[in-house]
């Protein structure tokens, strides 16, 4: 077991509840590892679950000298856990891993070559999920397109949390003070040299998986939020195309109705003009909502506390 107090290769597992798969899942991947000829460390974080899944995380830490354990007084979420094993993290590089068991493990190897290649982010892009159902894989789809759309960012659809981390990198993250976090948002957000490799998704082995739509929903609500402010200046910009769409339209009426004495014929009425005016009011409302927004825009800004640039090296 090549272990040591500065590993080439730390993997981070957060685990909530995954005692079906504890079972199987470290006796294989610790095997696997052994094999490999660098040295490694394997980072478990305990999100306060509830079955017995902390005593054998407990009992296998104690066990083996290359696994440790944290444990959170309760449950904070799957991203809060990511990021105290990346923080608690001593590897040259930090493989983030899941213990569901859908990863498949046998890859490490392959993202460890990239890494040694020269690629400091090594991003597994998921080809196909047995589990995966329509309205999954098509939603993943869309929300990716979404969140380059208004982010102008470069996130590849099918990414995963299954990726390495160069110990720059992880540095660079650990500015990074956002409470509501994208774990896989904020290591794009970073930059960095990255490479892919696919896979197919696995079957659960056992156990439920921890997120159902409606947290998958709000998942990608907060990482909208998190990683831009567009859909906030959208309001301002369709007040402006209201305000724009019904002045014209108002002014038409007023030359037809009144100026003109209706030679189109069209009959215009009082309450449609009224409801042009009360448009041209929306879209003042809207358009105040979007200046506002620009001032939201830079408390937001500021607040992220995000560094103002990030350097990869020196000369």
């Amino acid at each position: 077991m090549r272990t040591s107090d500065s590993p080439t290769l730390s993997i981070v597992i957060p685990v909530y509840n995954e005692s079906a798969n504890l079972e199987w899942l470290p006796p294989k991947l610790l095997a696997y590892l052994d094999e490999q000829p660098w040295s490694y460390e394997v980072v478990f974080v305990d999100d306060g679950s509830t079955d017995n899944s902390g005593d054998k995380l407990r009992k296998l830490a104690q066990d083996h000298p290359g696994v440790r354990r944290l444990a959170f007084s309760r449950n904070f979420g799957k991203e809060a856990a990511t990021t105290a094993g990346i923080y608690a993290a001593r590897g040259q590089a930090v493989l983030m891993f899941d213990a569901d068991g859908q990863f498949p493990y046998k890859l490490i190897g392959k993202f460890v070559e990239a890494w040694q290649g020269g690629a400091e982010v090594v991003i597994g892009v998921r080809k196909s999920n047995r589990e995966e159902g329509f309205v999954k894989h098509y939603g993943s789809k869309f929300f990716y397109y979404i969140l380059n759309l208004i982010a102008g960012g470069n996130s590849v659809a099918g990414s995963t949390d299954f990726r390495l981390i160069d110990r720059q990198v992880a540095e660079a993250f650990k500015q990074l003070s956002e409470r509501n976090r994208i774990t896989r948002g904020l290591v794009d957000w970073l930059g960095f040299r990255r490479s892919f490799i696919t896979f197919d998704a696995s079957a659960r082995a056992g156990g439920r998986a921890g997120y159902d739509y409606r947290k998958l929903v709000g998942l990608a609500l907060h990482a909208f939020v998190a990683q831009s402010t567009q859909p906030l200046l959208f309001t301002g910009a369709l007040g402006l195309f209201v305000m724009l769409v019904s002045a014209a339209l108002g002014a038409f009426m007023v030359v037809e109705r009144f100026l003109l004495h209706d030679p189109l014929g069209l009959h215009l009425t009082g309450s449609a003009i009224l409801a042009v005016f009360l448009s041209f009011l929306v879209g003042v409302v809207l358009g105040c909502q979007g200046l506002l927004a620009l001032y939201i825009e830079s408390i937001h800004n500021e607040t992220q506390n995000r560094p103002l640039y990030v350097v990869r090296e020196e000369d």
